[in-house]
């Protein structure tokens, strides 16, 4: 299925459950934006990026300097702050999935990825552990092992009793081939990108709460979702 198709599915959707389902975006949004200025503006939410920035341009992180430049207890709340991400998009997945299946939504689906907290902590670390691995060959490799591992939350989501390995390996099954599909679909909405930050940056608030981001959001989410679904019926078949 072409991703015209796939987006113009999910803008369907977007108004046949407005305005529930842009009530929810906006949540969604919210929370998102204020996890990330905190990790952006407190002093110890830049323990996880220093640590990133150094092993970007191939240097081990200094484990002295971090425990001695930082509180215990702000290690803790950066770390804390890192899984957050991970967790309200996996129940941002969710609240897609149903909204796509036609099934009962509510705003505790955003908090879904609570209830599967190991799994979905397990699939980010592994996958992000894998994904740097092949940065270290080269930045393609990395782009192409982002996009092998795609799929492993959506797997997740449709079978809860699977394990977190065992997701990303079906993911990597699943999307032998239709990699580039998916980016291609991703690139699609870089206008949108761009309107985001635009915008974002014309209106002066407290915290750069992204506007565009509560069309943006679901829209995107329910255009990967499709995707997904396109896959496992290619796959059925």
């Amino acid at each position: 299925m072409p991703g015209s198709a796939l987006k113009a599915g999910a803008r369907k959707l977007i108004f046949k459950n407005s305005p529930r389902l842009l009530i929810i975006s906006i949540m969604y949004v919210v929370f998102i934006t204020v996890v990330s200025e905190f990790s952006f503006r407190l002093p110890f939410g830049n323990i996880v990026q220093d640590m990133t920035n150094q092993l970007a341009v191939g240097e081990l992180p200094n484990i002295d300097v971090i425990f001695t430049g930082y509180r215990p207890v702000g290690l803790i709340l950066a770390l804390l702050l890192s899984f957050l991400r991970p967790l309200l998009n996996f129940g941002f997945m969710s609240f897609c999935l149903k909204t796509s299946r036609s099934q009962n939504t509510d705003v505790k689906d955003l908090f879904n990825g609570f209830l599967f907290f190991t799994k979905v902590i397990s699939i980010f670390f592994i996958t992000s552990v894998l994904i740097f691995l092949w940065s270290l060959l080269l930045v393609i490799p990395g782009i192409v092992a982002s996009y092998r591992y795609r799929q492993a939350y959506y797997i997740l989501l449709d079978d809860p009793g699977k394990g977190a390995l065992q997701c990303i390996m079906e993911s990597g099954l699943m999307m032998h081939g239709k990699k580039l599909d998916l980016l291609i679909l991703d690139i699609s909405f870089l206008g949108w990108y761009l309107l985001d930050v635009i915008v974002g940056l014309l209106i002066p608030l407290p915290f750069a709460i992204p506007i565009i981001s509560i069309w943006l959001s679901p829209y995107i989410g329910l255009t990967r979702f499709a995707f997904y679904e396109n896959q496992v019926s290619n796959v059925a078949v």
